[in-house]
């Protein structure tokens, strides 16, 4: 895109335009500037390929609002998206853009009320942003009529199929007239996106936003090997030796987020969790808590996490690797936004290695390796940033209630023991040495991905002490070899002198030292 390129010089109108620099939309983004003036001009399908953040809604948006009539009070156009929480995030950017056009628009999606719906549906709408199950619904109770729809919006359509969503589209898609335009915009381009394309759309233009290494230029990439048992002490850790952290934290399944969000509440941190169980309610309750820093650590399946778009992230944390590199650069480029720069953390287990070679090799990204300090580091780390923060509050205004609460601190013991009080209180056992075990990289252990039945002790330690487990289960479990030979021995001899008194015609049957042996220890 060229600095000549404006917003006046694709041909919006001037209602929108207004808009616009209401909105403070200055000059448009790349996939804007391609996309807008093919939607207004030509009649063409479109594929476009475009990460979240790159201003895709505006793109297929302002070009819909202006081609459609305001006042028809039929779905003129609808847009399908993979999740509620994108319906909700679509409708109100549409709305946004749509200036003081009569134009009703409509998010649908499971989760809010039916009856809401309904009723808005029956009374007329113009756009209709829906998740694809909720309007299979509609179609179905015959309260959602397609015939009269000019564009149909797949957003995000590897996400919908990789949810398995294909069977909805391609139903919705038999709904609308033939001579609809599809617009089909994409993170990632697979296989299925290429065959839905030749399947369901006709002669189309691509638009391809060069966006996944700029998404990381301004992203510090680095990853840490560890065990999976030792992911949740590795969080934790780097979360007290990193200077800020407002972070989004990817996992692979629900029940993991929401486990790993237990964790961290209960260890005292402010912790959301985010996936696809979470009802709309909740949802939106917790993304303005986390956008309004009420909560510095979210945590989201990748699935749940489609649509958010923050600009202050300092960390994405890759918990849980993704399983393809696309992936890995869409999660990424969360942070590192608007000019700031990011840091994008990665976990490692063993069985992941090979995962993390891929996406360097595919990304050309200089993810580096990184350790992680040592326990006496990390309280020295801890220690002058207390030291800091205390030092930048003293130059500032301290209110008069302070020093009356300081004046009767001290009266109570020395200044010394009075502040040591005080910090214990604020950091508990965070001081102590043992609170900062080691943890073991996989890679210098060499072990495979179980390594060892404890990873909170040194590897020295760690070795004695299974050795000596497994010499106390040997003594403990098994009886004495040479003893038990003995006294199968004299059983046997006792046993044969008996029936040999008895039964002189009888043969001896032979000792078999092997049979009575795996008799005792079977």
């Amino acid at each position: 895109m060229t600095d000549q390129v404006t917003f006046e010089s694709l041909g919006l109108s001037e209602d929108i335009l207004a808009g616009l620099t209401k909105k403070g939309f200055v000059e448009p983004t790349p996939v804007q500037a391609q996309t807008i003036p093919l939607l207004l001009s030509g009649e063409k399908d479109i594929i476009g390929q475009a990460q979240t953040g790159t201003g895709k809604t505006a793109a297929f948006g302002l070009p819909i609002l202006e081609r459609i009539t305001p006042g028809l009070r039929k779905v003129q156009a609808i847009v399908v998206v993979p999740t509620r929480e994108l319906a909700s995030q679509v409708a109100a950017e549409l709305e946004s853009l749509k200036a003081k056009r009569d134009i009703r628009i409509l998010p649908v999606y499971g989760g809010q009320g039916m009856d809401i719906q309904l009723r808005q549906l029956r009374s007329g709408v113009d756009i209709v942003v829906a998740t694809p199950g909720r309007a299979i619904d509609h179609l179905n109770r015959k309260t959602l009529k397609l015939s009269a729809v000019q564009f149909v919006v797949l957003d995000e359509a590897d996400e919908m199929l990789q949810m398995g969503f294909i069977e909805d589209i391609e139903e919705i898609l038999s709904h609308c007239q033939e001579d609809r335009r599809m617009l089909l915009f994409s993170a990632t381009m697979p296989s299925p996106i290429k065959k839905l394309a030749e399947k369901f759309m006709g002669d189309y233009d691509i638009v391809k936003v060069k966006s996944q290494h700029e998404s990381a230029e301004n992203v510090e990439q680095v990853y840490y090997s560890v065990y999976d048992r030792d992911k949740l002490r590795a969080l934790r850790r780097l979360i007290d030796i990193e200077p800020e952290f407002y972070a989004l934290v990817f996992c692979r399944t629900r029940a993991g987020s929401d486990r790993l969000a237990e964790k961290l509440n209960g260890a005292g941190f402010d912790v959301e969790a985010l996936h696809g169980d979470v009802s709309q309610a909740q949802r939106e309750r917790i993304l303005a808590k986390f956008k309004k820093g009420h909560a510095n650590i979210l945590i989201a399946t990748d699935v749940a996490a489609r649509g958010i778009d923050i600009n202050d992230l300092t960390h994405v944390i890759n918990f849980d690797l993704p399983d393809s590199s696309e992936q890995y650069v869409h999660r990424i480029g969360r942070t590192g936004r608007a000019g700031k720069t990011g840091k994008a953390i990665s976990f490692v287990a063993p069985k992941d290695r090979h995962k993390i070679r891929q996406i360097q090799r595919l990304t050309k990204a200089p993810i580096e390796k990184a350790t992680f300090p040592h326990g006496d580091q990390i309280l020295e780390l801890k220690k002058k940033a207390t030291v800091a923060r205390v030092v930048d509050s003293i130059e500032e205004e301290i209110p008069q209630e302070f020093y009356d609460l300081a004046e009767e601190l001290l009266a109570s013991g020395t200044p010394k023991q009075m502040l040591a009080a005080i910090l214990r209180m604020q950091f508990g056992n965070k001081l102590k040495l043992t609170s900062y075990p080691e943890i073991i990289d996989p890679d210098v252990r060499g072990h495979g991905g179980g390594g060892g039945r404890s990873s909170y002790r040194g590897s020295g330690s760690s070795e004695r002490s299974g050795r000596r487990r497994s010499d106390r289960r040997r003594s403990s479990s098994r009886p004495d070899r040479e003893g038990d030979r003995q006294r199968f021995k004299q059983k046997f001899s006792k046993r044969g002198s008996e029936e040999s008194a008895g039964k002189p015609d009888r043969p001896r049957r032979k000792f078999s030292k092997k049979k009575a042996n795996v008799k005792a220890f079977a």
